[in-house]
């Protein structure tokens, strides 16, 4: 006869469970989503600002306004003058604009990346009175009133027409 028991080993220092290792995890994940969102900025930021200006032919690049999509959507919709529109230097601009604006957002995010990441993880804790709080909110609610049993008008039977 096999005599089989049970065995349960503590806790190791890896496993999903262990405080340390929820902690941190907490803070790697908090500073890999700003260093992630920086560098999503910066991209953005770059291609805005620089492809409107990008001549033909460069790096295999089509101008701006002889883009295939952009002449495909002209044609599809009608509206011929889009092109026009798109390749002008006021859109070019506004893009480029656009793209100013994300490249300083990143150098934002990367001048203040230690409070950004501080005001993450505080979003990110779990509330520790969450009972406490719900029992509030149920407490402040007003109390709920009865629905009527009663027939609309038009929801009637018309017994005269049999």
């Amino acid at each position: 006869m096999v005599n089989s028991e049970i065995v349960i080993f503590p806790l190791s220092p890896f496993t999903i469970y262990h405080s340390l290792f929820t902690i941190y995890h907490s803070d790697m994940s908090a500073k890999l989503s700003v260093i992630f969102y920086i560098v999503l900025c910066l991209e953005i930021g770059i291609i805005l600002t620089l492809l409107p200006w990008v001549p033909q032919g460069t790096l295999g690049l089509s101008d701006w306004g002889n883009n295939y999509f952009l002449l495909y959507a002209a044609r599809k919709t009608g509206l011929y003058g889009l092109q026009t529109v798109i390749a002008s230097g006021w859109v070019r601009g506004a893009v480029s604009g656009i793209g100013l604006l994300n490249v300083g957002i990143a150098f934002w995010e990367i001048f203040h990346f230690k409070q950004t990441v501080r005001a993450l993880q505080e979003s990110t804790e779990p509330r520790s009175n969450s009972k406490n709080d719900a029992a509030s909110a149920t407490n402040s609610r007003p109390a709920a009133t009865p629905v009527s049993n009663h027939e609309r008008r038009d929801d009637r039977r018309d017994d005269t027409a049999n």
